[in-house]
């Protein structure tokens, strides 16, 4: 008898006994931000299952995801190519992580994942994107003998204390300082990178091919000049694709729409997952693992206790298996631009609507200060209490009235960023384009609950303060 009264572990009973407490449950023993967050915006719904890009809640009612778990869900919630990979390698029963052999799966996965990198030539599998960095800034400073790493102001790159020292957002590294010293420079600005590896200290040069925060992408041109930098500097190229990776913006990697460009080190993660098993992967070349596992005494200097479990491995193998067979990568290049050009045909009508940008599906939709008398006083209102609370505007409404999940791209920044599983088609951008067209309309009316929600919401941020 277990100490809540049931024989053994019955995980649906469970769900059914407790799975109402689940908002009690995160305030008393998690984040109890969380919760009162999501009650304060009213994004505290009650999904009851998912499959594709939907939800369901319990009246039978769906909610199209715009969101992805932030990316992870590249495929839809349980694709059934993945779920059999995982039934299969539960059922096989394998020797899994006995940590003194060399399973297949690890192998053939890197083999497989090399495929879309052909000028690297290993892979290292942790279990997270943060861990993908990690690696790589370990990677770059042991190959180098160089201790500093470059990075975009802006950026995002992980929250553990070696990717928070690449982080470009001043809101994460608050209070967690000491952080390594590394540097950054603005995205684009090839002179203010050239000053920094001049000083001849610089490992890598770490950038995300499109900013996840602001979705902000590298003018043309200037990842591959700052290739030839960091190559006349014996500095390496980092990509971090953890977000942008696996097909996202209608190449399997982002870099790869610019011609020429081949990182040192690519991190991977996410969509790889299948949404299933946490993954990650460093895909590098042969000198820079050879230089850091020089010799049978560093075999383990840099490993992970559930890194190429053969659970993760499995979804990943299915995941690419899928990504070729279902041709997901043309889907998000083709939907992703269709998604676009619908939403970019808007600017022109709606004055706070100032562009939309991004490549395949990921997409960032920004505001801006109105020319208009009436919405002018509106957007400074919200603007002096807390930049970005009219993009939180916009994201409610979606979510309240027309049931599709989408969220802002970062703290203090008026842009949406839309990043839905890879698997959809035209019925949800038309769904999702027709939605955001009555918020826009409703937000332009110079009324409604709409702007309502915004004082609410100013009331909350003052009251924070």
């Amino acid at each position: 008898m277990t100490a809540d009264g049931t024989e053994g572990f019955d995980l649906a009973a469970l769900l059914r006994r407790r799975g109402g407490e689940r908002y009690e449950l995160h305030a008393r023993h998690l984040n109890h931000q969380l919760p009162r967050m999501l009650h304060t915006i009213g994004f505290d719904k009650v999904y009851e299952r998912a499959e594709g890009a939907y939800f369901w809640d319990a009246d039978g009612r769906d909610y199209l995801d715009m969101l992805a778990g932030f990316g992870v869900m590249g495929l839809g919630r349980h694709h059934p190519v993945v779920r059999k990979a995982l039934h299969d390698v539960l059922d096989a029963q394998l020797p899994d992580l006995t940590r003194f052999d060399c399973p297949p799966l690890p192998g053939l996965l890197a083999e497989r994942l090399l495929t879309h990198a052909p000028h690297l030539d290993r892979v290292f599998f942790g279990n997270s994107g943060t861990e993908a960095v990690e690696t790589a800034l370990k990677f770059a400073r042991y190959a180098t003998g160089k201790p500093r790493v470059l990075y975009c102001a802006h950026a995002f790159h992980g929250l553990t204390t070696g990717s928070l020292s690449v982080n470009g957002e001043e809101g994460f590294r608050r209070g967690f300082a000491p952080l390594l010293p590394d540097t950054a420079v603005p995205l684009g600005d090839l002179e203010a990178l050239e000053r920094e590896l001049e000083r001849g200290d610089v490992a890598g040069f770490v950038i995300e091919p499109i900013q996840g925060k602001g979705v902000h992408m590298a003018p043309p041109g200037y990842l591959r000049a700052a290739q030839d930098l960091l190559r006349r500097h014996k500095a390496l190229l980092i990509a971090d694709e953890v977000q942008t990776g696996v097909g996202r913006t209608g190449e399997f990697f982002a870099y790869q729409h610019e011609p020429g460009v081949e990182p040192d080190l690519v991190c991977v993660a996410k969509a790889l997952s299948g949404g299933y098993v946490p993954v990650g992967a460093t895909l590098g070349r042969d000198w820079i693992f050879k230089k850091v596992y020089s010799s049978m005494d560093r075999v383990l200097v840099h490993s992970a206790s559930f890194g190429s479990n053969a659970q993760a491995m499995a979804a990943g193998l299915a995941v690419l298996a899928v990504m070729e067979d279902e041709r997901i990568v043309a889907n998000a290049r083709d939907t992703g631009e269709l998604l676009r050009s619908r939403l970019a045909a808007l600017v022109g009508k709606y004055e706070l609507l100032h562009e939309v940008r991004g490549r395949g599906l990921m997409i960032g939709i920004e505001f801006g200060r109105p020319s208009s008398l009436g919405l002018r006083s509106r957007w400074a209102m919200l603007q002096a209490a807390r930049k970005g609370l009219f993009a939180q505007m916009v994201v409610v409404p979606l979510l309240q009235k027309h049931r599709i999940l989408t969220q802002v791209s970062g703290d203090h920044v008026e842009v949406i960023k839309l990043i839905p599983p890879l698997i959809i088609k035209e019925r949800e951008v038309d769904r999702f384009v027709d939605a955001f067209t009555a918020v826009m309309d409703d937000a332009h009316s110079g009324g409604g609950l709409l702007w309502e929600f915004g004082r609410t919401l100013v009331k909350q941020t003052v009251t924070n303060r």
